[in-house]
């Protein structure tokens, strides 16, 4: 396929391109040139009057909540998503299967159609959580990145006496892995050291939740004496999620140790637990990605996401913020989580793209690309989506 007189986001860099032709090959990027021709019996498709972005990466997702939306919306974190006594593991461990695969595959249609082409997942319920989740997203078109976990939780008694991981956790924790694309675990103040150190010997990816509220940070403290991204730390993560309450201290560790972060602006707001300090993140050299969290309190859409997090993060700190930052993180950083191939629109990377209609009455006339699809865009403003090489929402 060879799409014509195309405008693009380009790169890493989302380097803006007026017009070029994109060929796409099979489930991926060709080549890209303004003076790419047609082969023979190549479909030809003339692209005037539109954008090609990447396809959104929404790097934190709880899509399993997706059957408990809006239930208790006034109550406190703890007691609506604690992994141990929070109401939400008694909605999810109470629900039939079938209701809750028919909701995960309905907030899967929802993100493909708002330009969500991957999302990573942390799963709950052990290996019958992944599977359920694989069955639900089977058949649509988009990339679930499967973070699972066993069910198994410690107390602050064997965090301090620095329980080990049972051996019969071992062998659950070893199918696992085997049947997922990595470990979604629950947080640092649920493990003892040695069960982190544990997590960390496992070859694939590894993200863990850190320093979401300050309740969290303190209980860290009070128990070990170190804060929740320090021990966080000890399972040498990918990705770290939330980091609202992280200090610059903890952000430059965790820079060090080459950890991305997730955050989730709108769900941190929406359980009033304050907001990510990016600016803060970016000055310390961490890699910040960016994900929608639970679909019980927020919608998956990287639309508002970008949005929010935006003008939020402006308005609390006084500090301009690129707007093309801001792109970067719900797009091209993912590469630094999940490799080069996905989030990003170059050679031999997938062919995962939104085209974005330029003259919608919402954009026109699009001075700035970047601030247009981060302030201004929405499904609204979607011609089609493309994953691996097919349109698989809407027409060009």
């Amino acid at each position: 396929m060879l799409i014509r007189n195309v405008s693009l986001l380009y790169g890493k860099e989302l380097n803006y391109i007026v017009r070029t032709n994109v060929r796409v090959s099979g489930k991926y990027i060709g080549q890209i040139g303004k003076d790419l021709t047609p082969s023979s019996k190549e479909q030809v498709i003339d692209c005037e009057g539109l954008l090609m972005i990447p396809g959104f990466v929404n790097s934190h997702t709880h899509i399993g909540d997706s059957i408990g939306k809006d239930v208790g919306i006034n109550s406190s974190v703890e007691s609506k998503i604690h992994p141990v006594g929070g109401f939400k593991q008694k909605i999810l461990n109470n629900s039939e299967v079938s209701h809750l695969t028919n909701f995960i595959k309905n907030s899967c249609i929802s993100m493909v159609r708002k330009g969500i082409t991957t999302f990573i997942d942390f799963r709950e319920g052990g290996l019958e959580g992944v599977n359920i989740l694989k069955k639900a997203s089977s058949g649509i078109p988009i990339r679930p990145i499967i973070l699972g976990r066993i069910n198994y939780y410690q107390d602050s008694k064997l965090i301090r006496q620095d329980m080990p991981l049972p051996d019969s956790k071992k062998s659950d924790l070893e199918i696992l892995v085997k049947n997922c694309n990595g470990l979604g675990i629950s947080g640092p103040n649920e493990f003892s050291s040695s069960v982190l150190r544990y997590f960390a010997r496992q070859k694939t990816i590894r993200a863990i939740h850190s320093a979401e509220t300050e309740e969290s940070n303190n209980i860290s403290k009070k128990t070990t004496k170190k804060t929740e991204t320090q021990r966080a730390l000890l399972a040498r993560p990918n990705l770290l999620v939330h980091m609202t309450y992280a200090s610059k201290a903890d952000l430059t560790l965790a820079a060090r140790n080459m950890a991305s972060i997730a955050v989730c602006p709108r769900a941190n707001g929406a359980l009033a637990e304050g907001i990510p300090d990016v600016n803060l993140m970016m000055e310390t050299g961490c890699n910040v990605i960016i994900g929608t969290d639970n679909v019980m309190v927020n919608s998956p859409d990287m639309f508002k996401e970008m949005d929010y997090l935006w003008k939020v993060s402006m308005g609390m700190t006084k500090t301009r913020i690129s707007p093309k930052s801001i792109l970067e993180m719900a797009t091209v950083n993912a590469t630094g989580v999940l490799g080069s191939k996905i989030g990003v629109i170059q050679k031999n990377s997938f062919a995962d793209c939104i085209f974005i209609e330029k003259h919608s009455i919402d954009l026109e006339p699009m001075h700035n690309p970047h601030a247009a699809i981060v302030h201004r865009a929405s499904e609204n403003t979607i011609r089609a989506v493309m994953f691996e090489g097919e349109i698989v929402h809407g027409k060009i």
